[in-house]
């Protein structure tokens, strides 16, 4: 039966795949939370044994419906389809989580019953068993397949999504990743951070010498001191640990290398080996994203857009910060290594400053607490050696698989180390009941232990507990409870020692009769000693023969699963000692609702010396696809290999299933191919195999033929094919990934763009700028202006909105070639990325504010709020002045979602210092003061009733428009008109800002002048104004495009800056106040005197570069004068000897005449 598998989903959906199963619900009871496997069983038993008794009375078994989905495990009563559906019927019997259900149980002997536990409440440490029944037993195992993915995959929805972080919690601040060393211990000294540093330093310019000096090997030479390690040992240090750590590994590699391997080897390994100390490279950005979550840090690159490092809380054991580099802290943690193992990793960060350390190690501290507070209450309880539930948890073991009378005998035994009082009361409840059998009987006596034992496990302390009481109690008594505790439970120990002596002796003799079955019960819950134990105790021969099949309900219990971890581990057997050929059999393996089957023992003796000590017994991975007839060739074959390597090697018959599995097996289905096996790893072990046979020599059908040995060109062309093939498939990767890649690429622009567009763009008007976009060397053609005005008043295309803004700015540094304000810095951006900066913390509150509603920015710490932290970041470095202001995100924002990442800080540096946006920024906002009186007065005398009565409410222009012009009206209206504004501002600067408030303020009048009162007003404006229609919309566009208030704002400016001085003079101020406004406005006079002198520096550069200009055209007209003289005189000497050359001829002619 093919298990069925879930589509995980992030969120619960209630179109979720589900599954839903009709079963018979026989009973539930409630036990404690420490039932373990073995004891399951029994709780089962007594389900159905009070099920059974009270179906005498009235039926208790009844229809039910159970739906399993990764979101829920759901268990509904099913009326049928007789009936109707009533709610007060149909209510759920039980509804939790899937990985809530820790234990899952499939009785093989009547494969249609199976168990689950569920855990119902852990403060109160109780779970419930409920037990099922499946009217067709194939069934079961679909079943108990569907809810074993279902809690995985909750599981792992749990454990997914790390830039999905908790916003209430989730603390990001931006660290320099400096690099990792690996250490020998958990725990370190306080100064191993500054060791770290130190190291790297060492490592570093060992490198950089060795790349200068372009050296073979890295090794220095005879006359080069080596590096010292640390200036003092007087702590066992980074040196010790990575020394230790490096003798480990190398003593499990060889045993002679240390023969020669010196400490001063040692030190220099530990410098330039790459597996001890691993600096980052300088050269790369090695910022990143240190979030601190709830019970996990995460390590997120913002120029990756990736997690570099996932570590949970409880792998982390050693936090500290710098001593003498107090801007650096570092953590210590365990990572997992190549064979299985794990080792210690110190991670080393830089911040911008101290204070930042600080805090990061603040919070890293109140995380930790509260992490361990929560799993304190979240903890499961545990079993110590004193446990109550620990002792029945080992008796259920001890009888695991023994038959009734067995049972019964050991269950006596068991009886007699309870008190007097306990063993009256158990004995008369049995009598009681008047059990009809030995089986009955013992399922009794377990349903009275366990109530006993969960009875004492709630006033139980264990021992771990008793340690801490006897520390807290030093020097007075201790409880009396806890005195009786130790008196009962050394008393118990002395018991059971002597119980298993006296065991051990009888069962010597026995043991020489084979090993017994037992149950396949797989608890991950459970402690590894008991799992130890189960897999290793094995009943005699003896016993097994004594048990009657229909007294063996409890030994035949197999295929139950873990739920409580995804990956299902099992351990190996242990291979039996050296058997006598009595003992020549082996247990079949254990499958899915079988029990195992024991064979018969080999018919044939075994070959071989009796003085030669046998060797453990193998197990090839081959299947045989043999019929029984053909026994006597195998045995053969396997004899004859045992003689060949003098070791007796043990047949086995198969049972009468594999005999029918080998018979219908093909020969594809017998070949070696690892991934036969694939399909049986969460069974615990492998199906039945074939008898044991060299897989080199023979096939499952005889000797294998001997291929023939290939020629030196057969080979080489093999190997060219092979060359051929591996160069063609390296190609197809990279056109996968490519494709792949534009794939990403599109996807990601169609969910930037996901907006309406407020002015459809024609496909007349799509040509237009298509054309414009694709002329050659457009960056040094200027355009006609009117051409420009023309195609961006009836539409920009969106997917071509970035290039459009791109070519815009372009245009303007060609009409503007000279600007007039000071430029930046031309600092490349990945240069600025790779610098911390010291406005992270706003930069990160703000970014979950930047549009929060559209699906680019609505992911925490995803791509968009990682490239838009990026372009923010690099500004900020940029721009020591502006820094970061409130408002810059969501204009950087809205370039980001037309254009790429770089392509955006390009735009965003050309809006603030070409486009003048940069002014309205700075710390002292006295220019958006400035641009609030300009609206003010543009109100006036524009619309003078709306004026007045905003006037006669006292509603300035800064309650409703401050906003407007930090985030040009990207925080409060739809994308599109925002889109369309920021076309405009490409086109004709910052002074559309005023015009699209002054035509929205304007067009809404009517509906402002209604309101009568400021809280209307001001929420009419924020709210209700912002929610325009599209046609609206196009209309304020419009009208946008058809204003002129340039020379308005000019003179609005002008006079502000007069009213400003004829109030300082006119007003009866102190002299202070007085001195104060004059000292303001000397450093505003300076202000504008350092800009007037950056215009005469532009000037003068100007007139430098017109005088070069000047000087140059002057020296070529020079140059082209003398060329031209030149030309002549070489013209002139060519009609000379022109004419010398007619000569000649001519006297010739008239030598002969004469």
């Amino acid at each position: 039966m093919e298990p069925i598998t879930f589509t995980a989903r992030k969120h619960a959906f209630p179109n979720e795949v589900s599954v839903d199963f009709g079963l018979q619900l026989v009973g539930s009871l409630p036990v404690h939370s420490l039932t373990t496997m073995p004891m399951l069983p029994w709780v089962v038993a007594e389900v159905r044994r009070l099920s059974g008794q009270a179906s005498k009375k009235e039926p208790v078994t009844k229809q039910v419906r159970l739906w399993v989905s990764p979101s829920g495990l759901k268990c509904e009563p099913d009326p049928g389809r007789s009936q109707q559906w009533d709610p007060l019927i149909c209510s759920s019997i039980f509804e939790c989580k899937p990985q809530r259900v820790h234990k899952l149980i499939h009785n093989s002997h009547d494969p249609s019953y199976f168990a689950c536990l569920i855990k119902e409440d852990s403060a109160h440490r109780q779970s419930i068993c409920y037990v099922f029944k499946a009217d067709d037993q194939t069934k079961v195992p679909e079943i108990i397949s569907s809810i074993r993915q279902a809690g995985k995959i909750a599981r792992q929805e749990e454990l997914r999504c790390p830039s999905e972080f908790d916003d209430t919690f989730a603390k990001k601040f931006e660290v320099l990743f400096c690099g990792r060393v690996t250490v020998a211990h958990k725990k370190a000294p306080p100064a191993l951070i500054d060791e770290c540093i130190e190291k790297f330093n060492h490592v570093s310019c060992s490198r950089r010498a060795d790349w200068d000096a372009a050296a073979p090997s890295g090794e220095p030479g005879p006359g080069e001191p080596r590096r010292p390690m640390r200036k003092s040992f007087s702590q066992p240090g980074l040196r010790s640990l990575a020394f230790r750590k490096e003798f480990q590994d190398a003593s499990r590699r060889s045993s002679s290398f240390f023969s020669s391997f010196e400490e001063c080897d040692i030190e220099n390994h530990l410098i330039s080996g790459h597996n001890i100390v691993q600096p980052t490279d300088i050269e790369e950005n090695r910022t990143m994203l240190f979030t601190i979550g709830q019970s996990e840090v995460y390590l997120i690159s913002p120029d990756t857009k990736k997690i570099a490092l996932e570590k949970n809380f409880k792998e982390i054991s050693f936090c500290s910060q710098g001593i003498r580099h107090v801007d650096h802290f570092g953590f210590i943690c365990r990572e997992s290594s190549g064979g299985g193992g794990f080792h210690f990793v110190c991670y080393v960060f830089q911040c911008a400053n101290e204070a930042l350390v600080d805090e990061i190690m603040m919070t890293l501290k109140q995380a930790f607490t509260v992490a361990a507070v929560q799993q304190t209450a979240k903890a499961p309880a545990q079993l110590c050696e004193g446990c109550p539930l620990q002792g029945l948890h080992k008796l259920c073991e001890r009888i695991e698989g023994m038959n009734s009378s067995k049972t019964k005998l050991e269950l006596q035994k068991h009886l007699t180390t309870l008190t007097n009082q306990e063993q009256a009361t158990i004995f008369e409840e049995v009598q009681k009941l008047r059990p009809r059998n030995e089986q009955r009987e013992n399922e009794l006596i377990i349903s009275f232990l366990r109530c006993l034992y969960e009875e004492k496990q709630k006033e139980h302390i264990h021992i771990g507990e008793m340690k801490q009481i006897a520390a807290e109690n030093i020097g007075s008594e201790l409880p009396p409870s806890a005195t009786r505790f130790r008196l009962d439970m050394l008393k118990n120990k002395a018991k059971r020692s002597l119980t298993e002596s006296l065991e051990s002796i009888l069962s010597r003799g026995n043991k020489a009769r084979g090993l017994q079955e037992h149950s396949s019960s797989v608890d991950l819950d459970s402690s590894m000693s008991s799992t130890l134990s189960n897999t290793s105790k094995e009943p005699s021969m003896g016993d097994r023969d004594a048990m009657p099949n229909s007294e063996s309900s409890f030994k035949l219990l197999s295929s139950s699963d873990d739920l409580s971890s995804d990956s299902e581990s099992h351990l190996p057997e242990e291979p039996p000692a050296l058997l006598s050929p009595q003992q020549a059999f082996r247990r079949r393996a254990n499958t899915l609702s079988h029990f195992p089957v024991e064979g018969p023992e080999s018919s044939e003796p075994v070959q071989g010396s009796p003085g030669v000590s046998q060797r453990k017994l193998l197990r090839y991975h081959s299947v045989s696809t043999e019929t029984p007839h053909e026994r006597k060739d195998y045995e053969s074959k396997a004899n004859n290999f045992g003689d060949s390597d003098t070791t007796p090697v043990k047949t086995r018959r198969h049972s009468w299933r594999q005999q029918i599995f080998l018979r219908v097996a093909t020969p594809q289905k017998a070949c070696d191919s690892p991934s036969r096996y694939d399909d049986y790893s969460e069974l615990g072990e492998l199906p039945p195999r074939s008898p044991l046979e060299p897989v080199c020599e023979d096939g499952p059908f005889g000797p294998v033929p001997e291929e023939k040995k290939r020629t030196s060109r057969e080979l080489r062309e093999l190997w060219k094919k092979a060359i051929l093939q591996q160069i063609l498939l390296l190609r197809m990767e990279k056109e996968n990934q490519k494709l792949q890649a534009s794939e990403n690429d599109l996807q990601n622009k169609r969910l930037k763009l996901d907006y309406e567009e407020i002015t459809p763009c024609l496909k007349e008007v799509t040509t237009i700028w298509e054309k414009m976009l694709s002329t050659p060397g457009r960056s040094k053609i200027k355009f006609d202006m009117e051409k420009m005005h023309s195609a961006v008043g009836q539409g920009v295309p969106r997917h071509h909105r970035g290039e459009i803004w791109k070519f815009l700015a372009e245009q303007f540094h060609l009409k503007h070639p000279f600007p007039s304000k000071q430029q930046p810095k031309d600092v490349p951006y990945k240069e600025l990325l790779k610098q911390l900066t010291s406005q992270q913390h706003a930069i990160l509150i703000d970014l979950g504010r930047t549009f929060p509603t559209h699906p680019y920015f609505s992911a925490q710490l995803g791509a968009g709020q990682l490239s838009l932290y990026n372009i923010l970041k690099a500004y900020s470095l940029l721009d020591q002045e502006v820094g970061y202001c409130q408002g810059l995100s969501f204009v950087a924002g809205i370039l980001l979602l037309h254009m790429s990442e770089e392509e955006a800080f390009k735009m965003l540096k050309f809006l603030m210092f070409d486009m003048g946006l940069r002014k309205q920024y700075r710390p002292d906002m006295i220019i958006l003061q400035i641009q609030m009186y300009q609206l003010s007065r543009l109100l006036h005398d524009y619309h003078r009733d709306l004026y007045n009565h905003l006037e006669e409410h006292e509603i300035g222009p800064s309650l409703y428009a401050a906003p407007w012009f930090l985030t040009v009206f990207a925080s409060q209206f739809p994308l599109g008109f925002v889109a369309r504004v920021f076309d405009m501002i490409f086109l004709q600067g910052s002074e559309v800002i005023f015009k699209v408030a002054l035509s929205l303020l304007g067009s809404h009048k009517p509906l402002i002048l209604q309101h009568e009162n400021l809280e209307t007003i001001v929420d009419f404006i924020k709210n209700t104004l912002p929610n325009l229609g599209l046609v609206q919309m196009e209309k304020t566009i419009n009208q946008v495009f058809e204003m002129d208030i340039a020379k308005q704002l000019q003179a609005y400016e002008v006079e502000y800056h007069v009213l400003q001085e004829e109030l300082i003079d006119s007003s009866p101020l102190s002299d202070n106040q007085r001195m104060d406004k004059l000292e303001k406005t000397n450093s505003s006079l300076r202000k504008q005197n350092l800009d007037l002198l950056e215009q005469l520096q532009v000037a003068n550069s100007r007139i430098q570069s017109l005088e070069a200009t000047i000087e140059k055209l002057l020296s070529n007209e020079s140059k082209l004068k003398q060329a031209t003289l030149a030309l002549e005189l070489e013209r002139s000497a060519l009609l000379q000897m022109v004419e010398e050359l007619r000569r000649p001829p001519a006297q010739a002619s008239e030598g002969p005449g004469a």
